[in-house]
């Protein structure tokens, strides 16, 4: 068995023992990586039950988060409203299931429509949160810089024909915007590049990588971890820098600073509240096994497996 399905299964038994996911608390985000993941075993292994809790986390995030409209962000008191980046993130995770399950691709378009119009501010941008409801923007909350590439990938891989009208929508804004977009965000970086990945020949995919990389490469710190941001050298998140290690990996750059990153936050305490987090854990769990967050195993644009 390879040595990273193995620290990712001996991470799942740990998480579940501890309640701390799949069957801890809900977050959106989370929820979404982790469902991937999940799917991404089972291709792996060729075992159902991996294709079972993935089903399951969609019904219980549904069941906990779903709105007459959208998703709410979390299921602690404080995780109100909907980000419009999190509902992307869980459209891509629906796509993945619905490579072996057909139904959730459905749902998935089904979800755009209910999201997608009321997020976009036509010419300008998409809405970052948004109220529960979804009848305006959530207060002191104003565009997403990286929300409009995040639709574009997640409605194509989803249906590219079904969503033409969305995607056309999320396009005009990427090509306003892609030539002098500077991300200086830790994950915002990891994130970016690993969209790229899925559009290499488009031209905003060529601007923004390099940009990204280079960026990056001022951010590395020879400990093993990518800083916050340029101005913030010795501030690190365990979750953020597995979100830069999938960029990396979807770009094949830096595989030695993978390497080492990966090793530092495997032994890595914060002494906070990060350190038994689901999201640390399920990130974690996705940077040493990317699995269906590369283009190459998930396929592109929406691969239906079965049905």
């Amino acid at each position: 068995m390879r040595t990273e399905i193995k620290y990712v299964l001996d991470k799942l038994t740990w998480m579940r023992s501890e309640g701390i996911w799949p069957n801890g608390p809900r977050y959106l985000w989370t929820d979404a990586f982790g469902v991937v993941l999940l799917v991404s075993l089972y291709e792996e292994l060729a075992d159902d039950a991996f294709l079972k809790e993935a089903e399951w986390v969609v019904a219980d995030v549904d069941r906990v988060l779903g709105r007459p409209k959208g998703i709410r962000i979390g299921e602690a008191p404080d995780r109100d409203g909907q980000y419009f980046h999190y509902l992307a993130m869980w459209l891509y995770a629906l796509a993945i299931v619905g490579r072996h399950r057909s139904q959730y691709r459905d749902r998935g378009i089904e979800l755009v429509r209910q999201i997608h119009d009321a997020f976009l501010v036509p010419g300008r941008g998409v809405l970052w949160k948004m109220k529960e409801d979804l009848s305006g923007p959530y207060p002191g909350f104003g565009l997403g810089a990286l929300d409009a590439f995040d639709g574009y990938l997640s409605y194509q891989m989803l249906d590219p024909h079904a969503l033409s009208r969305e995607i056309a929508d999320m396009r005009l804004l990427i090509d306003r915007t892609a030539p002098d977009l500077v991300i200086t965000q830790d994950l915002g970086l990891g994130m970016m590049l690993w969209m790229t990945h899925f559009f290499p020949d488009e031209e905003w995919a060529r601007i923004q990588q390099p940009r990204c990389l280079a960026t990056l490469d001022q951010m590395w710190r020879n400990e093993g971890y990518f800083c916050r941001e340029p101005y913030l050298p010795h501030m690190k998140f365990a979750f953020t820098n597995f979100g830069v290690s999938i960029g990396l990996q979807a770009v094949q750059s830096m595989p030695a600073r993978v390497k080492k990153l990966h090793a530092f936050f495997d032994r890595y305490r914060s002494g906070d509240e990060y350190d038994r987090a689901a999201i640390t854990h399920v990130m974690a769990c996705n940077a040493h096994f990317p699995g269906c967050l590369l283009r190459d195993v998930a396929g592109f644009p929406g691969t239906i497996l079965a049905s």
